[in-house]
């Protein structure tokens, strides 16, 4: 496979360029731009990334697997991701699925495969898979629990929702992608990896074969075929053995050869951060910065601009907190406006006013250097829209983010009120020609997090982003 690099980007371990050649010591090699998304997900990230890619040479995934779900619209064409980085669409970028990802390989495939019908080609000369990521497992193939071996983290996904409901009356609502047992697998260091099916298949078969019967031993209900499974994975292992590469080593090449531009697609979002979001209702992956470093292999002085996208307003799909969820008519108009369905799931997304507590708290743990403020147009048609500003417990402001549930559950949010600009802003392309009252909604906004806003989206399209600087 043509990975896109030039024979002077690969130098060897064995052969170090010569003191000439070194960089001074204080120069740390290429920087890479992050894009993380700071509220509950689904913020308009891949559109972010998606113009950026265009002056990429890498873009990378970092963390989460198919429970990611980002959808780009280029020339009147609507692709939908979920492993693939969006940068995929760029024909002048390599794209890199990174150690931190867990990969489900027909899944991965079933994805190229539909992108394929739409309109992207070449994929196979611009994808990379690092060697160190973990397989994981999704689609389930009938309601009895007789699954096959790619299958079964996502059955146990299911049969745990199940437990969690009838032990404690509600779940968590996950994807019941398998992603959460997939990374329990990583941690309890039973997983398995890319690296581990591109070498002995036999060791590789028997571990799959130990791995299913440790989890039957827990959960009898669960039936796997494994044969016929592992003849079709041994078939996958041959398909992808050309796009994977040594991670770590092929991040330090791009980091420490020529000059380029580096862009990281983060999944999910700051408040779905197994340390960080609102837990237990989280995915299982950390989708803050500090994820980039361990999900590619590399180091924090390599983090260049960090930037955070949002929605002009909130939503979070499942079940959690949401302090400034609004469970009347401007919810539903948000949610019908702005056509607010999972791209992962199809469930319908809950919504609410922007709540800037939980910007103020993504900023704290990422470092924004500049923010997106997307779907701006939703807005367009109310009388008056609110911004929660600060949380108060007993009648008192608090300056943090409650951890627990229960608090966060009871916090009362206190809100700034401004007038509509009731004009349409789908077409608006320049900061000067949207409506004062625009102006200044997007102006408290990054006055209250201390963060600039670079770009306002208006609509699906990279077009429709307007470049503030």
């Amino acid at each position: 496979m043509s990975s896109g690099w030039s024979a002077n980007d690969h130098k060897s371990y064995s052969n170090p360029p010569s003191a000439a050649e070194k960089r001074a010591r204080h120069d740390s090699g290429n920087k890479v731009t992050v894009v993380l998304g700071a509220q509950w997900g689904d913020e308009g990230k891949g559109k972010v990334v998606d113009l950026l890619a265009t002056e990429s040479d890498l873009v990378c995934r970092c963390q989460g697997g198919n429970n990611a779900g980002h959808t780009v619209v280029v020339d009147e064409k609507e692709y939908d991701f979920h492993l693939l980085p969006s940068g995929i669409i760029s024909t002048k970028c390599i794209s890199f699925i990174g150690n931190g990802v867990v990969i489900h390989l027909p899944g991965l495939f079933e994805e190229i495969d539909k992108n394929e019908k739409k309109g992207l080609k070449g994929w196979e000369k611009r994808l990379v898979i690092s060697d160190r990521a973990h397989i994981g497992n999704i689609t389930i193939n009938n309601s009895h629990l007789s699954v096959s071996v790619f299958d079964f983290h996502q059955a146990l996904d299911g049969l745990q929702e199940v437990q969690r409901q009838a032990q404690e009356g509600q779940n968590i609502g996950t994807t019941k992608k398998g992603i959460g047992p997939t990374y329990a697998c990583k941690a309890s260091r039973t997983g398995l990896r890319i690296c581990d099916l591109m070498a002995d298949f036999s060791e590789f078969s028997s571990r799959v074969k130990k791995l299913v019967q440790q989890y039957q031993s827990m959960f009898p209900a669960l039936k796997v075929e494994v044969e016929g499974e592992l003849k079709k994975l041994k078939e996958y292992a041959e398909r992808i053995r050309p796009l994977v590469r040594d991670g770590v080593y092929f991040m330090y090449d791009a980091i420490h050869g020529s000059p380029k531009k580096i862009l990281v697609e983060g999944a999910n979002a700051a408040l779905l951060d197994i340390d960080f979001g609102t837990y237990p209702f989280v995915t299982s992956s950390n989708c803050t910065v500090g994820g980039v470093c361990t999900g590619l292999g590399i180091p924090p002085a390599n983090i260049g601009d960090v930037y955070g996208v949002s929605k002009a307003y909130t939503t979070r799909v499942g079940i959690g907190a949401f302090p400034t969820e609004q469970l009347n008519a401007v919810g539903e108009l948000l949610q019908t406006r702005g056509h607010e369905v999972g791209v992962t799931t199809g469930r319908k997304r809950r919504c609410g006013w922007l709540d800037l507590v939980i910007l103020k708290y993504a900023h704290m743990i990422n470092g924004f250097t500049a923010l997106a403020l997307t779907k701006l147009d939703i807005l367009d048609v109310l009388e008056e829209i609110k911004v929660g500003v600060a949380y108060k417990i007993n009648g008192k402001r608090i300056p943090y983010f409650p951890a627990n549930m229960e608090v966060l559950q009871k916090v009362e949010v206190e809100y700034e009120t401004f007038s509509g600009w009731k004009t349409d802003t789908s077409a608006v392309r320049k900061w000067s020609d949207l409506p004062p009252k625009a102006q200044n909604y997007i102006r408290f906004v990054e006055n209250h997090i201390g963060v600039p806003i670079k770009w306002v989206g208006v609509g699906k399209s990279r077009e429709c982003m307007i470049q503030m600087f």
